[in-house]
């Protein structure tokens, strides 16, 4: 024990409650509302990784762990809170060994002894100066350091790591962006890395920690229940599968055999947006932007050409919609998942009377539409569409449907096997027939009247459907009404 008592400080992290097992502060149950259900979590309800997480409010310093994080800058010599508590708990032979680093750069992790620490090691990372103009640079840079940070626990097979908040005020990075950041890279890191790390100390201060408990649930929901009550608030921009922050535009996919054409690819994604290289106009250098479109124009450009183009236009708008704030139409509750079909393929709903368009900027609107959709169409999914008690704010015009018809990219045409339009009117069943027959080519096969819900049933099991409760009640009447006047029976809907 050193002789000023600070090792009684110290704090056991196995004495620490895990968020699985952290309540509310307000200490009150939530109740969740289960029809804003929008699409599956990226970040499902994990009990294993929940046990793995502590959020825990005072210094870092303090706790007893494998190694903890120390926050610096490029010298290693930041005199901010947690550098200073943790070289006075070390001691002076701490600085000593950092003079051996010669300094770290941004984004980089390294490590020294804890010295008189009651943890191990400790890592020294160096999070980004914040300026909006360089936004993208400083959320790669802060990925890289909690990525660094992770990746160098794993090698060094610690079992244990606290980690503080990285970007310290006086670097200017807003606190809530740095948060979303730090949980889902960890987030990702369990999940793929994460066997032999048992536990991950988030050390907070006051001021930090009210942040961190709004995000958390995002990222380590406790239940299924508050994995779907945090649907609508999760950012569109969750980065790509390790957590990294993705920009499109500047992504090139490096084939294995550059300009061969894969023969049992997958369905494409954001990695083959600049299609293969060899064959695309960056690496011909024919990159005449006006001459393509030109040819385009007078239809000179070759399918495949097209396509190209096509792709990169679409990825154009996949980037926008990742990157704008689209909660207000989320907040609609127009679009969302539900179950899936008697063919066990995903049933995406949209609510017509949910959408106020001449209200809402369709723009926006378009953009979500595209946010939410993208994932599910890498595989077949069926489309219900209630046009019940729709009036004509709530009507799209045929200008925008065309439009979203020639922006989305050809998954979402391909795998759509059945569009299924509910409580049609007969002006709505002229105005699909024309659309489907003039403007858009391979839907008039897809799309099904559907009168009744009950004939909806025979493709769509009840419990398989979230059916808003206006629809329910027409419904209800609807068939009352046809009881009376003696309808012919509905026959099966074929798909």
């Amino acid at each position: 024990m050193d002789p000023l008592g600070a090792r009684c400080q110290f704090v056991e992290v196995q004495t620490l409650s895990t968020w699985e097992w952290q309540p509310d502060p307000e200490g009150e149950e939530k109740e969740y509302n289960f029809s804003q259900q929008a699409f599956l979590s990226p970040f499902p309800y994990r009990e294993d990784i929940n046990r793995k997480i502590v959020l825990y409010n005072g210094n870092v310093a303090l706790l007893n762990c494998t190694a903890i994080v120390n926050t610096s800058n490029e010298t290693l010599t930041d005199k901010n809170p947690i550098s200073e508590s943790i070289h006075t708990y070390a001691g002076p032979e701490l600085r000593d060994e950092m003079l051996k680093l010669k300094g770290c750069r941004t984004g980089e992790a390294k490590m020294t002894k804890g010295f008189n620490l009651a943890a191990r090691f400790i890592i020294h990372t160096v999070g980004p100066k914040y300026k909006t103009k360089y936004r993208t640079a400083a959320e790669n840079s802060l990925y890289n350091c909690y990525r660094n940070v992770m990746q160098l626990a794993k090698e060094q097979a610690m079992a244990s790591v606290a980690v503080c908040v990285v970007s310290t005020t006086k670097r200017g990075y807003p606190l809530e962006d740095a948060t979303h950041i730090a949980l889902r890279t960890v987030r990702r890191f369990l999940e793929k890395y994460g066997e032999s790390i048992e536990t991950v100390v988030f050390a907070v201060t006051d001021t930090e920690e009210p942040t961190y408990r709004k995000l958390l649930p995002l990222y380590y929901p406790r239940s299924e229940e508050e994995e779907c009550a945090s649907l609508p608030l999760i950012p569109t921009d969750i980065g790509n599968s390790e957590g990294e922050p993705v920009v499109p535009e500047r992504q090139i996919r490096i084939a294995e055999k550059p300009g061969c054409l894969e023969v049992d690819s997958e369905a494409e994604t954001l990695d083959s947006d600049l299609g293969q290289v060899g064959t695309h106009a960056f690496s011909r250098m024919e990159g005449d932007v006006d001459k393509q479109r030109k040819l385009i124009l007078q239809g000179q450009l070759s399918d495949a050409t097209m396509q190209k183009q096509h792709q990169r236009n679409y990825n154009r708008w996949l980037c926008r919609a990742r990157a704008e704030d689209l909660s207000d139409i989320a907040a609609l509750k127009a679009l969302y998942q539900t179950g899936v079909d008697m063919c066990g393929r995903t049933v995406m709903v949209l609510v017509g009377r949910n959408i106020p368009v001449t209200l809402i900027d369709m723009e926006k609107a378009l953009l979500y539409f595209i946010h939410v959709m993208d994932h599910i169409t890498v595989k077949e999914y069926v489309m219900v569409y209630f046009h019940t008690l729709t009036g004509e704010h709530n009507h799209l015009d045929s200008e925008f449907l065309k439009k979203l018809h020639e922006i989305v990219d050809t998954k979402f045409k391909n795998n759509l096997r059945a569009f299924y339009f509910v409580h049609p009117s007969f002006r709505s069943k002229v105005s699909t027939w024309f659309f489907t027959t003039f403007s858009v080519s391979g839907m008039k096969q897809k799309v099904h009247h559907v009168e009744t819900l009950q004939q909806l049933f025979t493709c769509i099991l009840p419990e398989q459907i979230d059916i808003p409760p206006f629809v329910l009640e027409y419904d209800a009447r609807l068939c009352t009404l046809l009881a009376f006047s003696q309808p012919a029976s509905p026959g099966m809907l074929f798909q």
